[in-house]
């Protein structure tokens, strides 16, 4: 404890907030862990902790007494986390990461309640980003624990009724995590002190670790609500430039893909591509988790496909994306089908599946124009006039063309419906003459945006 209090005091100091922050780590080594745990007992714990922390404060200027009492408050909760701690890193028998979450979760309302009335200062706001980020990582442990002791046929922490649903359970903790960071979003939104001394300085990372816990809980719509209660802030609050880097990377992303979801795929590839940009060139991990949504953005927007050297260093996004982009680039709309079937499970997971699926128009275009360059040219009806390509094509030839990779030949409604899908989402410029079983194309840009 006497090497904790040090830190504590030099950080006092120094009003450095990181380094604060590092002594309400739970993942300082496990030596030091039990260290701290044994340095008291739980008769003296409270008083030690309190004696220390007035102690470490009287060779500069003296701490008021609240905020003596509040650090005494959190460390002592931090200290009785560890109690709790230290038996489930090393799984003894009668240990359980329930109750590491609860113990560290007073340990969050233990700060929460230094902010709101004992007089915690803003610079110490890194200590909330460390004790939120473990609460969230508590409570994905402890949910999984008792998802695997029900699995196994413990019920001993049911509470048996009729309208008991196993699957309302299943996040319980994570779910009480989302409710207390909703606390601490609210704690820095509302700080009305000047910006340089407020809390507003934390809103982001806490904002980010809110969409992780939503998206993991399936709950991805919430996040707006995020979103537009920072807009409605967004005067007071400092530009999102000014913080760092990393963060607006994450909020960028989420707000990207939360874009995605609603369809709104322009608004998504611009958050993503800013997300790219400022992502740094050695994250890979988060450089794949944005090209994930960026490569269908592009696909619908801009109808490219990424190129083998931008997914060469990413070989999962080449499993997804290359036999799909292959089969779109080819014009084979039954390899598509194919291809999509494939990666169903994974484009479903990452919520990509819908928005793929639209790329098989793009296939279609691109086989209706090798039907359209097949056609060849037509003689000039001037004479000694340049020859121009055949623009009245027969549906029958667009229905073969369709039917090679399946082998089975569609009703000709369906092949007009499919030119009429074409012609409405601009795809291919002209109109069907039915009566005479002919696709008039235009003979400027018949399939704009591709050069023919």
């Amino acid at each position: 404890m006497d090497s904790l209090i040090r830190t504590f005091s030099n950080a006092q100091t120094s009003r450095d907030g990181y380094q604060l922050a590092q002594t309400l780590s739970p993942d300082l080594p496990q030596q030091q862990l039990q260290a701290i745990w044994k340095s008291c007992g739980h008769h003296d714990a409270q008083n030690v902790i309190k004696r220390g922390i007035q102690n470490s404060t009287s060779g500069f200027e003296k701490l008021p007494k609240d905020e003596v009492q509040g650090w005494s408050d959190v460390y002592l909760a931090y200290w009785k986390a560890i109690g709790e701690l230290l038996p489930a890193l090393n799984q003894a028998p009668q240990s359980s990461w329930t109750k590491v979450y609860d113990a560290w979760k007073e340990l969050l309302s233990a700060l929460y309640r230094g902010y709101i009335g004992q007089g915690f200062e803003a610079w110490s706001i890194p200590c909330l980003y460390v004790v939120a980020k473990n609460l969230r990582f508590f409570a994905l442990k402890a949910d999984e624990e008792r998802n695997n002791n029900v699995a196994a046929g413990d019920t001993s922490g049911q509470i048996f009724q009729d309208d008991f649903d196993p699957e309302s359970e299943q996040n319980q903790k994570l779910e009480d995590c989302a409710r207390q960071l909703n606390r601490i979003f609210t704690l820095c939104l509302n700080d009305r002190a000047p910006l340089e001394e407020s809390r507003k300085w934390g809103i982001y990372y806490i904002i980010n670790l809110l969409f992780k816990t939503y998206f993991k809980l399936n709950s991805a719509s919430l996040s707006k609500n995020i979103l537009k209660t920072l807009s409605a802030y967004r005067g007071d609050m400092p530009p999102l430039s000014a913080f760092p880097k990393s963060q607006q990377v994450t909020f960028k992303y989420y707000e990207g893909v939360l874009c995605f979801l609603e369809e709104n795929y322009f608004q998504a590839e611009e958050h993503l591509t800013q997300a790219w940009s400022l992502c740094h060139k050695d994250a890979m991990k988060n450089k794949e988790l944005i090209l994930t949504y960026l490569v269908p953005c592009h696909l619908l927007t801009t109808h490219t496909l990424p190129s083998q050297k931008l997914l060469e260093p990413y070989p999962r996004l080449q499993k997804l994306f290359l036999p799909l982009s292959n089969c779109i680039k080819k014009g084979e709309l039954h390899a598509f089908d194919l291809a999509l079937q494939q990666g169903e499970d994974e484009f479903v997971k990452r919520r990509i599946y819908l928005t793929l699926e639209r790329g098989r128009d793009i296939a279609l275009r691109n086989l209706l124009r090798k039907v359209f360059i097949a056609g060849g040219f037509e003689e000039s009806k001037v004479e000694g006039g340049p020859r121009v390509r055949r623009t009245r094509i027969p549906v029958a030839e667009f229905a073969a063309a369709i039917s090679l990779g399946s082998k089975q030949m569609l009703e000709t409604d369906e092949i007009e419906c499919l030119m009429a899908n074409m012609i409405y989402k601009n795809l291919m410029k002209g109109y069907i003459a039915r009566e005479r079983g002919f696709v008039v194309l235009s003979k400027s840009g018949a399939f704009p945006g591709t050069g023919v």
